[in-house]
């Protein structure tokens, strides 16, 4: 239940936080249901579930062949910490800063998507995994992070579908209550972060982040292997 409310709480504080391109993509879905791609809102609309599929069928086979619980070791989770936080610094120092997020494409949703399926992977930030991908790409960081953040609202209502099912049989008042608590909580967390987030990236870079995933991730497998 508490996971449920997680991702409940997080998917309520982008959506709010990005209201007018959600809004946007929201009105263009009636012409993508015609199949016209002639409005802004239809393209962005066809654009995120574009880049969604990639990590469902990911999901999917991991979740018939069992690895994503084989997975779930402080030790994986270590190494995905240090090795895709270089990964992130390397993209974003090598990334460019000429393209916005009006300039992403069919062929970027596609690549986008790919990497952020990769985030399946026990302790890879599924934000910074895609900003990874974005910033390769040469999109400037505020418009990486914002395209991974759109790439996350249907993630995150799949994921948090999953898991509702899953819960739902075995629910009760008390973990409604915790669930409840743990959601206001993570919203209010979520929110703050995008904030602090989008506005530092117009003026640093994402090395802090980088710094704090390579130090955590050097902790965890000293854990795993001592």
């Amino acid at each position: 239940m508490i996971d449920v409310a997680v991702h409940v709480g997080t998917l309520f504080a982008v959506v709010l936080y990005f209201w007018r391109d959600v809004q946007l993509a929201l009105f263009g879905l009636p012409r993508l249901l015609q199949g016209k791609l002639d409005t802004q809102g239809a393209k962005l609309a066809f654009l995120l579930i574009i880049a969604t599929i990639p990590v469902v069928l990911f999901g999917l086979f991991l979740k018939v062949t069992g690895l994503d619980d084989a997975m779930r070791s402080v030790a994986v989770i270590g190494w995905t910490m240090l090795g895709f936080g270089l990964v992130l610094y390397w993209t974003d120092q090598k990334g460019g800063q000429d393209l916005t997020a009006p300039d992403w494409s069919l062929r970027h949703a596609v690549i986008m998507g790919l990497w952020q399926a990769i985030a399946l992977i026990p302790g890879t930030s599924r934000s910074g995994i895609t900003i990874s991908g974005a910033r390769l790409l040469g999109y400037a960081r505020a418009d990486a992070a914002k395209l991974a953040m759109l790439m996350s609202i249907p993630t995150i209502m799949a994921s948090g579908t999953l898991l509702a099912a899953e819960v739902a049989a075995t629910a009760d008042a008390a973990a409604a209550r915790d669930g409840a608590i743990a959601a206001v909580f993570a919203f209010g967390a979520a929110l703050l972060a995008l904030t602090l987030m989008m506005r530092l990236l117009r003026s640093i870079s994402f090395t802090p982040y980088v710094i704090y995933r390579v130090a955590l991730g050097i902790v965890l497998l000293v854990i795993a292997y001592s």
